[in-house]
């Protein structure tokens, strides 16, 4: 019987809709047919055998009519008419009123109503079913002679009947109701596991694929650039010219598809880093206006002074949003001019919005044609544009890659006019640097194929490792005028014992290799304990040209990373950045600019640390001391009627105490966002091989640990700690985990030793009174007004990781302050000397003074630190509260 009815169920010839109905009408059926029968055996008549006949012919007739037509709603009207308005009132006299089962069939027939039929029409007959109900109970009241009388004991047979056959069937319908959406599930989850695998599938086969023409083409382009160096005839170099603009139009088709097809799936992910926008716009602006050049069309830039000059975002994604769009403009404008200008837009959660604004003199776009105009393999005006190259994913990509990085891109044109595209890209602010004037056109240069070498190296050592002997000797080919000394291995086991012998200045590593691949060979090299190239600089010289693997190269240490297929101008420039200085010999004064102006992952005069320590700006640590720590703060938002401003960089204390003497101005404080984290992780990660996070205690309202947490789940080398406190609570934990890592502690012996840390600082406050807290909410307005009203000044305690009120004191602010100075110093054991913080919020130069002196009288400490609180602390605290906040040393 289960298999009969889970086999209906599953019947996939069936709607779910008739599926359920069927089940439904058939339990219902059988159960108001029993429980008639087993009312009308009290007092059976021919009439009631009559109407149980024609009641019964007239539901089979509907349900298949039902059935055969499939308008179930129709039939369930019907049915419901039949039950509600014919069986229900007439059974309810004939069974015994409220004396017999007949109560509880109102209750089913509801229950019935509510399972076979859906909006309005459920309603009605709900209503209707309650008006039946209430007139036959108010009839059955003023009429009593209208109830056939039975016996007392077959009325309690049939009320415990209709009882029993109406729990079983709620039991049963219910559970179907339950079956069929189970089975609907497993089929839904079964569909979504094989469409994932599809999607996986998918992506592995462009992903394979890309990488697969990449290393052809690299030989192509590579080898086709040795012709165009040589002494060649005009015809050859044409060919060999047309060889080349062919295989980057081949790449960029390569590129799209694959970005559409991570697109659709959801599987594209951004990689965002710390990059300068001028530099990434004169790559671009180059290219545009070669092309611009090569059609008669003017080019014409302009770039805000106020636009910063470092922000952090996926400049890779900008810029192929931005030639996407460029390309365009020029394809489709026949003359006049082309135009890119970029300004700062609003400030919105911390992030800065820069608006990029294409405008072009072509020939516009239809008004029908704007709702199809980010639409995937769609052309439009495709009579008009059909000698137009192109596939119609470039405005689709932008599309969905302005949505990821949460921006908003609009369309203005008039048909034959002209069109006009601008996009909101928002991105976090790195420094406080501008572009000022940002002068591009220097930059305009005509490209010559006349090769000349920008540099030589003879001493120079360079290995590359690549299972491809084609792509061996493009590379060596490419490096031949350079002068450098060149080995190469074709596979990481030649590798690794290439570099036991010999040292290397620079390595180029293939990612795809069989049996030992790129990653496991550098991390090999670096670890190779007889090995001489632990100091060598790596560089990820890979056909993998996404951005995923981009951060991939990044986490795992590598110094550079060059896409293949490579030219000899980029392998050249990258190659002479990651050589030491006193190697290279620069044929021209100009070759070193462009060293200087490259984009690039790490600044060749840096070194990076084994571990890096970085916090919140809630850590509330003097410049000085993160300054000779090297310690980087990610920032807190403080948010205004005004706006959003950064902690600390934005606002400041006094400023934010003097808003706040307002009562009307409402401020609150904002952790950052995973997407801030991962972008600070990142860009942090560009100055040292490890990063420990060390966040404001978790139970504090508004902490980034969680935030930070996430985020550090996209790293293999980010480890997130909880410091258990705030303000410079937090600072002292960060210092402790600054001294263990300048001792040569890993990240797991800090990680450790950190927990114990925590139980020994201690943070506390005093506050004048709790008004600011409870305009936070984080106490209760009537507590801060009875504080307030007695005078009492509390202390706020931080204990198990929570802030808590402590001692409250009485008096003067001074005499309150003595007690609470004597109560935190004279209270705590062992106390470490070294350092002391009294960390303020809007307090005097005197009244400092007088606290350092009080604490003076009590314990001498070796350095005190008066430090102001951030912007993020202080909107909880107000003015006039200072706290001591120092350690104490292990028993």
């Amino acid at each position: 019987m289960n298999k009969a009815i889970r086999k209906l169920l599953s019947e996939d010839k069936k709607s779910l809709e008739e599926r359920l109905f069927v089940l439904t009408i058939a339990t219902s059926a059988f159960s108001l047919a029993v429980i008639f029968v087993s009312s009308a055996l009290a007092g059976i008549t021919v009439i009631d055998i009559a109407v149980i006949a024609i009641g019964t012919l007239l539901m089979t007739f509907t349900i298949y009519r039902t059935l055969k037509s499939k308008r179930l709603k129709l039939g369930g009207a019907v049915i419901s008419t039949i039950v509600i308005f014919i069986l229900l009132p007439y059974t309810f006299f004939t069974g015994g009123a409220i004396y017999g089962g007949p109560p509880s069939w109102f209750i089913f027939s509801a229950l019935f109503v509510s399972l076979i039929l859906s909006g309005k029409t459920k309603i009605f007959f709900l209503v209707s079913e309650l008006a039946v109900s209430a007139a036959c109970y108010i009839v059955s009241y003023t009429h009593p002679e209208f109830i056939r009388q039975n016996s007392t004991f077959l009325a309690y047979i049939a009320s415990y009947v209709s009882v029993a056959f109406i729990s079983i069937s709620i039991c049963i319908m219910v559970g179907i109701e339950i079956l069929i959406y189970k089975i609907e599930n497993e089929k839904n989850e079964k569909q979504k596991k094989e469409i994932a695998a599809l999607n996986d599938s998918q992506n592995r086969f462009f992903s394979s694929m890309s990488h697969e023409i990449r290393t052809p083409i690299n030989t192509i382009i590579g080898l086709n650039e040795m012709i165009l160096r040589e002494n060649v005839s005009d015809e050859v170099a044409e060919d060999a010219a047309n060889i080349r603009a062919a295989s980057k139009m081949l790449l960029h088709l390569i590129n799209d598809i694959l970005d559409m097809s991570k697109l659709e799936s959801g599987n594209m992910q951004l990689s965002n880093v710390s990059y300068n926008i001028g530099d990434m716009l004169s790559e671009l602006v180059n290219m545009i206006w070669i092309r611009a050049r090569d059609k008669g069309l003017e080019f014409n830039v302009n770039v805000a002074p106020d636009v910063p000059a470092t922000v952090i975002g996926d400049d890779v994604r900008v810029k192929q949003i931005l030639i996407n769009v460029l390309n365009n403009a020029v394809k489709y404008t026949r003359e006049g001019s082309v135009s890119l200008s970029i300004q700062c837009g609003k400030i919105e959660d911390g992030k800065q919005s820069i608006l990029y604004t294409v405008n072009d003199t072509g020939m516009g776009i239809k008004k029908e044609n704007l709702p199809y105009l980010f639409t995937a393999f769609k052309r439009v005006d495709e009579d008009k544009n059909r000698h137009i190259e192109g596939t119609g994913l470039g405005l689709s990509i932008v599309k969905q890659l302005v949505d990821l990085m949460g921006g908003d891109i609009s369309v203005n044109s008039i048909y034959t006019q002209g069109t006009t595209f601008v996009i909101d890209i928002p991105q976090i602010v790195a420094g406080n640097g501008t572009v000022g004037d940002l002068n591009l056109e220097k930059k305009h240069k005509v490209i010559r194929d006349a090769y000349t070498s920008r540099f030589e190296a003879p001493d120079a050592k360079v290995l590359v490792v690549d299972d491809n002997a084609s792509n061996l000797l493009v590379c060596t080919k490419l490096l031949r005028d350079t002068k450098v000394q060149v080995d190469t291995a074709a596979s990481g086991e030649d590798a690794l014992r290439l570099t036991v012998d010999n040292y290397y200045h620079v390595i180029f590593m293939d990612h795809m290799m069989p049996q030992m691949d790129g990653i496991e060979c550098h991390r090999r090299i670096l670890s190779q304990k007889a090995g001489k190239c632990k100091e060598s600089k790596i560089i990820s010289f890979t056909a993998n040209a996404d951005a995923e693997s981009r951060a991939l190269y990044e986490r795992e240490g590598f110094d550079g990373f060059l896409i293949k297929p490579v030219d000899g101008k980029s392998l050249e420039i990258e190659l002479a950045r990651n050589l030491p200085r006193e190697l290279v010999h620069y044929l021209s004064e100009d070759d070193t600019d462009v060293l200087e102006e490259s984009m690039a992952w790490i600044n060749s005069e840096q070194t990076k640390r084994l571990i890096s320590i970085t916090t919140e700006s809630t850590a509330d640590l003097p410049r000085e001391l993160l300054d000779q720590y090297e310690i980087r703060e990610i920032p807190h938002t403080v948010i205004t009627e005004e706006g959003a401003f950064r902690d600390s960089i934005d606002i400041d204390t006094g400023g934010l105490i003097s808003y706040m003497s307002n009562n009307a101005k409402k401020v609150r404080a904002h952790a950052p966002d995973v997407a801030a984290h991962e972008a600070f992780f990142a860009d942090s990660l560009a100055h040292a091989n490890n990063i420990i996070h060390i966040s404001l205690s978790k139970d504090i309202a508004n902490s980034g640990y969680a935030a930070a947490l996430d985020a550090a789940a996209s790293f293999n080398n980010v480890t997130v700690l909880e410091s258990g406190h705030l303000s410079s609570g937090q600072g002292l934990v960060v210092l402790e985990a600054c001294r263990m890592a300048s001792q040569g502690k890993t990240v797991e012996e800090i990680s450790k030793a950190i927990e114990t840390v925590k139980e020994h600082v201690k943070t506390s406050f005093i506050v004048d009174n709790l008004d600011y807290l409870a305009r936070m909410g984080q106490v209760n307005p009537k507590i801060a007004g009875i504080t307030k009203t007695l005078t009492l000044r509390p202390t706020l305690v931080m204990k198990n990781g929570k802030m808590t009120i402590g001692k409250i004191f009485f008096g003067s602010r001074q005499k309150a302050w003595r007690k609470y100075i004597r109560s935190a110093l004279n209270g705590a054991r062992n106390i470490d000397t070294h350092m002391l913080f009294i960390t303020y919020s809007s307090m005097s130069h005197s009244d400092l003074d007088w606290v350092k002196k009080e604490v003076g009288y009590l314990v001498h400490f070796e350095n005190i630190y008066c430090q102001k609180a951030s912007p993020s602390v202080s909107v909880n605290c107000g003015p006039g509260t200072f706290g001591l906040l120092f350690k104490t040393k292990n028993e």
